[in-house]
């Protein structure tokens, strides 16, 4: 390389150094900027409207035994710390009851035998983590939508919420999650209280979980303890969906 193109090349890296400067400080203004938020939460749901639209209620790709991953991880907790749960794992659930109210016209408390005694569904379905690692295991439960058309939504109802015993922070009020009402209802959402045959190990949210099959892994909420029917979002937690969406993180993860 002769000495005019190396000169020449050290002032292009220097020039796209300058502007990526300038594109970063750029970068941290808009990060300060409400308007640049708004933004931000515009395209979010333009995305969300767009998927909604093409994707409609089609259903996740299904999988053999034979693709079943050999060790199914634990995404997030592998045990809530909290002494409500620790009590009821000591009684094997036994005293466990999922609660369903909000906006229902008939609020219920089921204990996990009455939900094993619901028609179920079995599906084997990938999990994406939003760390970059996938697993395939075999979901068994009582599809989300039959336990709310029990409950009878109230016409407002939008939202369906779903509290955790999982305390991530302490004071944090505990972990939950959101969907709307096309997913509570997709056929392949489940409230899942087997994995591969098996009762759902503590590590993979025992005695029950969510499954929505076409979003990625933090919107499968565990350690399920109440499903809330709302109108609106903003009056739970800080008010974004869901204690990652709280932080930062998209409330609609579809994949």
């Amino acid at each position: 390389m002769t000495r005019q193109m190396w000169t020449r090349r050290q002032m292009l890296q220097g020039g796209s150094a300058a502007f990526g400067g300038l594109l970063l400080g750029g970068c941290d203004r808009l990060s300060q900027s409400p308007s640049f938020h708004r933004i931000l939460s515009s395209a979010e749901q333009l995305t969300y409207r767009a998927q909604r639209l093409i994707v409609g209620q089609s259903l996740a790709r299904e999988f053999t035994v034979a693709d079943l991953s050999p060790v199914f991880r634990s995404n997030g907790t592998a045990r809530p710390r909290s002494a409500l749960y620790n009590q009821l794992l000591a009684d094997n659930f036994e005293g466990w009851r999922l609660t369903v109210g909000g906006l229902v016209n008939r609020p219920l408390a089921l204990s996990l035998a009455e939900l094993r005694a619901l028609p179920a569904r079995t599906q084997i379905t990938r999990h994406d983590c939003v760390e970059g690692w996938s697993a395939i295991g075999q979901w068994t439960g009582v599809p989300l939508g039959s336990v709310l058309a029990q409950a009878q939504l109230a016409p407002e109802a939008r939202f369906i919420v779903l509290f955790s015993a999982d305390e991530l922070e302490r004071g944090d009020g505990g972990y939950y999650e959101s969907i709307d009402l096309m997913d509570a209802f997709h056929p392949q959402t489940l409230l899942a209280y087997e994995l591969n045959g098996r009762p759902l190990p503590v590590a993979n949210g025992a005695p029950l979980r969510l499954r929505v099959e076409r979003q990625l892994g933090y919107k499968q909420a565990k350690y399920l303890m109440r499903i809330d029917a709302v109108a609106r979002l903003d009056g739970i937690g800080r008010g974004k969906g869901g204690y990652w969406e709280d932080r930062g993180y998209e409330w609609y993860a579809g994949i």
